[in-house]
Order: structure tokens, then C-alpha cells, then sequence
């Protein structure tokens, strides 16, 4: 089954980064990014582990041909250097709504403003292109980082679900539910520009 909502390959360009959709050759050059132990203090996956990273970004891959996801590799504009991925996934066409989520960035761009330029390309390209009525995200309930970060860009809190998933340890995880929709999107979009140039400035 094809994606007819999300047509292959989607390249999205901002200023400082570009989501390019990841390809299987690309994979030992976004998994030596992820060997950074940094990245999954407060994670439920750790993808420094290649028995779990190969086989998780393999399934992706294989996910987008399905149509039910789309990685992508975010790129470092400047020295075109691969600095970590995202994805859209939970794609239902039908109901016009998809989740933007396992979004990881090496550490030393972390606090840059280059989370917040990729989730505003991607919530741009949900909202303006597939014109989407609702955008959700998903974050370990304790991942107090992920959950600021979400905060940061405008979305709303829904609620926590508990024990919503199994971690790879065999433990039940809480869920934290955010979400942005289409009538939010043109303030959101204001609030993150401004935030992204405020960020930029400051590097």
C-alpha cells in the first residue's frame, strides 16, 4: 500500500536545517549520532544500541512504504551534517490528522533553536500542504525535557494516559498527550517564528 496523503520523497528547507527523507544507506551515519549516551537519559528507548536502533529504523523505512510513517534525517545546512532524525507517523488520511514524534538531535544542538525550526517545518507542512486538522505529539510522562520542548512550540496538553505502552525493560509507561490543530496553527506559527529568529540571533 502507498501513502496517497504523503507523496515521496518530501525535502522541507528552513533556515538552518533541512528534513531529508531517510534512506537505508543513510542509517550508520544517523546511528553514529545516536551512540550518544546524552540523548536517552529520560528516553524509553535507548538507540544507542544497535540491536534496537537497525532494527527500529529498518521498520520505518518500511513503514513509509506502507504509508504508515515518513523518517526523516534532519541536516545541519552549514556543514551538511547529518545531526539527528523525526517522523511523522499515526497517519490517518481519512480523518486528516498525523503525529510528529521519535525526534532525537545530537547534543550540541540542543538549546540552538533547531528543534523548534524543525517542528515548525514539519507542523508547516502538515497544516499548509496536507492541510491537516490535527497534529499530536507523544512524551514519556517523566521526560520533563521532551514535555518543555513541546510546551515551547504552542501545543496544547490533553491528558496522560497511563500505562500506555511497554518500554523495551518489560515496564508500563505513561503517556503525556499534546496536540496542535488547524485553527491554531496561524498563531502558533507567529509565536514560533519569532521564537526561532530570537534563538538564531543569539548563536
Amino acid at each position: 500500500m502507498t501513502n496517497t496523503w504523503i507523496q515521496h520523497p518530501v525535502h522541507l528547507r528552513g533556515e538552518k536545517v533541512e528534513l531529508c527523507p531517510l534512506e537505508a544507506d543513510q542509517l550508520d551515519e544517523l546511528f553514529k549520532v545516536a551512540c550518544n549516551p546524552e540523548i536517552w537519559k529520560q528516553t524509553s528507548v535507548d538507540y544507542s544500541n544497535p540491536e534496537i536502533f537497525y532494527p527500529n529504523f529498518n521498520a520505518a523505512l518500511s513503514d513509509r512504504n506502507a504509508g504508515k510513517a515518513y523518517p526523516f534525517l534532519i541536516v545541519d545546512l552549514i556543514d551538511s551534517r547529518i545531526i539527528g532524525t523525526t517522523r511523522l507517523l499515526e497517519i490517518h488520511s481519512l480523518d486528516k490528522k498525523l503525529e510528529i514524534g521519535i525526534t532525537w538531535i545530537d547534543t550540541a544542538y540542543w538549546g540552538t533553536g533547531v528543534n523548534l525550526e524543525c517542528k515548525f517545518l514539519l507542523l508547516q507542512y502538515c497544516f499548509e500542504h496536507l492541510l491537516a486538522n490535527r497534529v499530536q505529539f507523544r512524551a514519556k510522562a517523566d521526560n520533563t525535557r521532551s514535555r518543555k520542548a513541546l510546551e515551547k512550540i504552542g501545543a496544547i496538553f490533553e491528558g496522560i494516559q497511563r500505562k500506555d505502552k511497554v518500554e523495551p525493560n518489560g515496564k508500563p509507561r505513561n503517556t503525556a498527550f499534546y496536540s496542535i490543530t488547524n485553527d491554531e496553527w496561524l498563531e502558533v506559527k507567529s509565536s514560533l517564528t519569532d521564537k526561532i529568529q530570537a534563538r538564531y540571533a543569539l548563536a
